[in-house]
């Protein structure tokens, strides 16, 4: 392989064939060989000469053998699964594919949100039961959303509130730097708790940290109003999941809409499972049919930067180290 040609590791996402992002960067990249290892053996060999390599995983016994690799384009958002320290040794730039979820995940948790508002979920069961009869439901309309984590996602779940006529909250690490919210403030715990006795959706969209890790236990759901409703589209270990069913149980809060849960995959015996103010999907906010378009486009910029500037700083997406 030549400087600024591409190797694409076998493993794909969502059930889409990993062929489909070697051919979306064979296409914005047509004076490059683009390359996709099919097999653990041909990912072995490609590897050795690669300099910019793209994929959702890279182990360390493979990343031992990668001895002229400059850039490795993972193709997750999260790149806590990889050996930073040793891609680091190595002097490997790493980028990740922040932003390619953001218009899914953002319709996801609008979805969310209108179903516990309009009460679609209780809708729906009656239809199933050939019943018509009349419920409550509620409105969007002058309410408060807080959303824990501006990054890419949090701020396309703003952008698709505009319209609602809603109050936004927005929590990260540096308030100071803004955001596209009403407010901004950070993660000490009396703003925090401030924002959380006036939030009628509380939406989770922020990276696993040691900080968020916990984030949302006993004394935060006691301090939402009965009526407010989590949606965690973030991890699972955000939320203390005994508190959430003691919240959930008790009133202390009106629902939850899960797309990741504590532990995860959810057993098919969990309590959460069983309770009728719970929406529970598989971890499916994440899926979209455009995945590996949006993710070539970060990653073919990129290589096309490096074979103009011969450089591997300053990439889009690039990760600290």
């Amino acid at each position: 392989m030549s400087d600024h040609d591409v190797l694409v590791l076998r493993k794909g996402t969502h059930g889409i064939p990993v062929e489909e992002y070697a051919d979306a960067l064979r296409t914005r990249l047509p004076d490059s060989d683009v390359t996709l290892a099919r097999t653990p053996e041909a990912e072995r060999e490609e590897i050795e000469d690669a300099r910019i390599v793209t994929g959702m995983v890279l182990d360390e016994e493979l990343l031992d053998r990668a001895q002229n690799m400059e850039l490795f384009a993972c193709a997750y958002a999260g790149v806590g699964h990889l050996p930073l320290d040793r891609l680091r040794e190595h002097g490997v730039t790493v980028t990740n594919a922040s932003g390619v979820h953001g218009p899914n995940m953002g319709e996801h948790v609008l979805g969310n949100i209108l179903t516990f508002t309009r009460r679609f979920n209780e809708g729906f069961r009656r239809q199933r039961r050939n019943e018509w009869r009349h419920y409550k439901a509620h409105e969007l309309h002058d309410g408060t959303v807080t959303v824990v984590g501006l990054g890419a996602i949090g701020q396309a779940v703003v952008e698709r509130l505009e319209g609602f006529d809603v109050e936004t909250i927005g929590v990260r690490y540096t308030p100071e730097k803004g955001g596209p919210t009403d407010e901004v403030i950070g993660f000490d715990d009396d703003a925090l708790h401030g924002a959380l006795a006036r939030t009628d959706y509380l939406v989770l969209a922020c990276p696993l940290t040691d900080e968020t890790r916990g984030l949302i236990g006993s004394e935060e759901f006691v301090t939402l109003p009965p009526e407010a409703v989590l949606v965690n589209v973030a991890r699972g270990p955000v939320v203390d999941t005994d508190d959430l069913l003691t919240a959930l149980r008790s009133g202390w809060i009106r629902g939850a809409a899960l797309d990741v849960t504590d532990p995860e995959p959810l057993p098919r015996d969990h309590p959460l499972w069983d309770l009728g103010n719970v929406q529970i999907t598989p971890h499916h906010a994440g899926h979209t049919p455009d995945y590996y378009e949006r993710l070539a486009d970060i990653v073919a910029g990129n290589v096309r930067q490096i074979a103009e500037t011969g450089e591997y700083d300053g990439l889009e997406n690039e990760v600290s180290l």
